[in-house]
């Protein structure tokens, strides 16, 4: 139990979670929605009664095209943005491969197999996802929308630092600190939301060199114990995994949060705004609302979440 003893799991350790955390049938064989199956009428509208003040913030990131991030090491794929100009009117169009580190997105649960010829969430064939889109498990069955409360985790206000750094990653323990510390009750349905610090990173790392797996400061992989225990609807992250976990696979944390537990992961969030308005406001439960484009066989979408208190 890596919570109980503060220690990362060893490579063995994180292997078993592949087990201990899976939810492959927990909610029938044909389920599409996996942890976003915690998130009940009951959770709407204790989420919504948490609008007090009326006040809303957006944790996106712009959309990255070449001139938003010029960095070809952070941005290989830049999005492309064309405008047309009439004498009346004007329009434009967008083209955006939004996976990656860059742009803000959700993952369905067919972005990510067990392994190589492996299964989707729910042991469905990966040869359901083909060219022409995914046959199950594709973000279209999210159509109607995640409501659900949004906690911030703020791990560098409470380390009183501008951002987590790469020798001190965040583990899930620091969630079990900052939620006793800022009165948070863990809730079945929550998303729960991980601020490492990004534009203070980045503006202090201005000629970082990006690479893959990812090589950033960020989130450990003992998180994952922390949100099958509290039964987390969704997780969210702006710096996602952190590097040198020294753990089997490249991105250990996706590897099994979406194909064993269906889990969607939000990627590439931005809480700086959101953690302002939070230490203003004095609390850091919000209703959280995320609509995705219906992408019929989609992997996933750019999202644009909403927080509300």
């Amino acid at each position: 139990m890596t919570l109980a003893t503060r220690t990362p799991p060893t490579a063995e350790e994180y292997l078993a979670y592949k087990q201990r955390f899976n939810n492959w049938g927990r909610w029938g064989r044909d389920d599409q929605l996996g942890t976003l199956n915690h998130i009940t009428e009951e959770t709407r509208r204790a989420a919504a009664a948490l609008v007090r003040v009326g006040r809303s913030v957006s944790c996106a990131n712009p959309i990255a095209t070449r001139a938003v991030v010029a960095s070809e090491r952070r941005n290989p794929n830049p999005a492309d943005h064309r405008m047309r100009v009439g004498p009346a009117s004007s329009g434009d169009y967008i083209g955006v491969s939004y996976h990656g580190f860059v742009n803000t997105h959700i993952d369905a649960l067919c972005h990510v197999f067990t392994g190589e010829g492996g299964e989707l969430y729910n042991g469905r064939p990966a040869s359901l996802v083909t060219e022409d889109g995914a046959r199950s498990n594709s973000v279209d069955f999210w159509r109607d929308g995640i409501v659900t409360r949004g906690v911030l985790y703020d791990i560098p206000k409470m380390r009183g630092t501008p951002h987590v750094t790469l020798d001190r990653q965040v583990e899930g323990w620091d969630l079990e600190d900052f939620a006793k510390q800022h009165g948070v009750t863990p809730r079945a349905g929550d998303a729960v939301l991980i601020r490492s610090g990004c534009d203070p990173f980045w503006a202090a790392h201005p000629d970082f060199e990006f690479s893959f797996p990812p090589n950033t400061p960020g989130v450990g992989a003992s998180i994952l114990e922390y949100l099958h225990a509290h039964d987390a609807a969704l997780l969210g992250w702006d710096l996602q995994e952190a590097a040198n976990q020294h753990l089997p696979g490249r991105i250990p944390i996706h590897e099994v949060a979406i194909p064993h537990m269906g889990m969607p992961l939000l990627d590439n969030a931005n809480f700086e705004r959101l953690s302002a308005m939070c230490a203003e406001v004095g609390r850091y439960e919000f209703l959280l609302v995320i609509a995705p484009l219906v992408v019929i066989g989609g992997t996933g979408s750019p999202v644009n979440p909403i927080a509300t208190f």
